[in-house]
């Protein structure tokens, strides 16, 4: 890729983190030229993996589409469970603006991927953030609700449920996607320990359920207590770190869960985060679990990227 050219990043989520082969066959089914594998993750307690590509516009969008088709494929939702909200196999495909692109732009490319995904393999679409038709599906969380089994029930008898392209019945097993436009999503996990009681997802609920924007916590912050990987963890989307940077986030996590008796353990990333969201000597840099700058930092991944499986 010249210095020239437009880059858009692709963060696409698919609601499989078990079966590692078929996590696989999904990246590979990416690799389309123009496009580059930045970072990919199949979490088994979530029951959910998630890709980041980057390159140019049109190869990005054929990329999306052939791993929409592909986990359409591979995935039965009707078989499926796990922590995350889910709607489709391929469950959120987000267009991101890096270099040379406007984020209407990237509307434009969720659109015509959108279409695509419908046109090829029968897989319904909500369009959703810079990309939605309908002020109702701005939100990502008011497209999911309700989940797949209720979605699956409700779009064929509530009109104002039916996807934008397709349907209105969902596809069987593999849902329906929501595909969309935003700007750059941090995806900050960290985990808690509790002084008395050891895993306490009661801790990191009420830590999540205050800090999160929702409930007048903080700025573009969505949160939620799971329990992963046997222990208490707060799972957060920051949606704008420049008004919420990482290292607030991280501050407040451990104020609010010292309130609560607990204390903050490590945190971990998933994906990737822009340079300008980087903190050299933050906190919260030190306390990530293999942050290593080259390889979690977006714009120096793209110099150095990683081998399609």
């Amino acid at each position: 890729m010249t210095e020239q050219q437009p880059i858009v990043e692709c963060v696409p989520n698919f609601s499989e983190g078990m079966d590692r082969e078929k996590v696989e066959a999904i990246v590979r089914a990416m690799r389309v030229d123009g496009v580059s594998l930045l970072d990919w993750s199949a979490d088994g307690d979530h029951n959910r993996s998630v890709v980041t590509v980057a390159g140019t516009p049109e190869a990005v969008v054929e990329a999306a589409v052939r791993a929409a088709g592909e986990a359409a494929r591979l995935i039965d939702l009707t078989q499926q469970r796990g922590e995350h909200p889910r709607i489709g196999a391929a469950d959120v495909i987000p267009f991101v603006p890096v270099r040379g692109i406007s984020l209407g732009q990237c509307a434009v490319l969720a659109r015509q991927a959108g279409m695509a995904i419908w046109q090829r393999y029968g897989v319904p679409v909500y369009f959703y953030e810079a990309a939605a038709s309908r002020p109702d599906r701005v939100n990502l969380e008011d497209v999911r609700r309700g989940q797949f089994e209720g979605l699956l029930r409700d779009a064929v008898k509530d009109s104002t449920r039916r996807p934008d392209v397709g349907g209105p019945a969902l596809h069987a097993r593999a849902g329906a996607s929501a595909v969309g436009a935003r700007k750059f999503l941090i995806a900050y996990n960290i985990y808690l320990t509790h002084h008395e009681s050891g895993p306490d997802v009661g801790l990191a609920r009420a830590v999540a359920k205050e800090i999160r924007a929702a409930n007048g916590g903080l700025f573009g912050l969505k949160a939620m207590g799971v329990i992963a990987n046997g222990r208490a963890q707060v799972s957060m989307n920051i949606t704008d770190f420049a008004k919420t940077p990482v290292s607030r986030v991280h501050a407040a996590v451990a104020e609010v869960a010292r309130r609560h008796g607990g204390e903050i353990a490590e945190g971990e990333l998933i994906g990737l985060i822009p340079e300008e969201a980087f903190e050299p000597n933050a906190e919260w840099v030190r306390q990530t679990v293999g942050f290593v700058p080259e390889q979690k930092v977006l714009e120096r991944r793209l110099q150095h990227p990683l081998p399609w499986p």
